[in-house]
């Protein structure tokens, strides 16, 4: 069963289809009229913006913290009850180097605030940190999807995997838009969320 969508779409993979190619769109947008740049670096409601404006035309819920909780496999996301308590101790997260962006970006990924397109918009907020603290981002086309798969997967206990491996992708290339869309692209990675309740925890 797809998400509950504004294209009335009921196949999940025609969902994911228009999802990307609209997201994709408006990603596009993003990056050449200069919103993000005036965005404010590392802060959740930057984070917000950027999902608005990539989801806004398939869910109401585009920028809207989520109001279910989260697994993904074993792994289950901050629980509802955290969530907001959670999204204030990241941003109070510091964000100077390579590391700091890295470790504040686990935890927003921990903390997946929103029902769907939290990997989408968590590595344009990601790119945007490290190209405002270290003039670099990540070139999304030489990580590798499993691998990095496994190392977000184990990244809230040992984060010196992920580190590695996105440090080794780091490009000066800032302003290439070709750079840029890979970090979107929705093969990349798969979701496969589930939703539990609260009372199962």
């Amino acid at each position: 069963m797809a998400l509950e969508n504004k294209l009335g779409l009921t196949s999940s993979a025609d969902l994911a289809r228009e999802e990307e190619r609209i997201s994709k769109k408006k990603a596009v947008w993003l990056f050449e009229s200069g919103t993000l740049d005036k965005l404010p670096v590392g802060t959740f409601a930057s984070l917000k913006e950027i999902h608005k404006y990539l989801f806004d035309g398939i869910y109401d819920f585009a920028g809207e913290l989520r109001t279910v909780n989260l697994a993904k496999g074993n792994f289950r996301f901050a629980p509802l009850m955290y969530l907001e308590a959670a999204l204030t101790n990241i941003e109070k997260m510091p964000q100077d180097t390579f590391d700091e962006i890295i470790e504040k970006y686990v935890e927003m990924n921990v903390a997946h605030p929103f029902r769907e397109g939290n990997g989408r918009s968590m590595r344009i907020w990601l790119d945007l940190m490290l190209k405002n603290r270290i003039a670099q981002v990540v070139d999304w086309s030489k990580v590798d999807k499993e691998d990095y798969l496994l190392a977000m997967e184990r990244s809230p206990i040992k984060d010196v995997e992920i580190k590695v491996l996105l440090k080794a992708a780091l490009t000066d290339d800032v302003d290439s838009r070709e750079v840029f869309m890979k970090g979107i692209d929705h093969s990349y990675y798969y979701e496969g969320y589930t939703t539990f309740k609260t009372e199962e925890l």
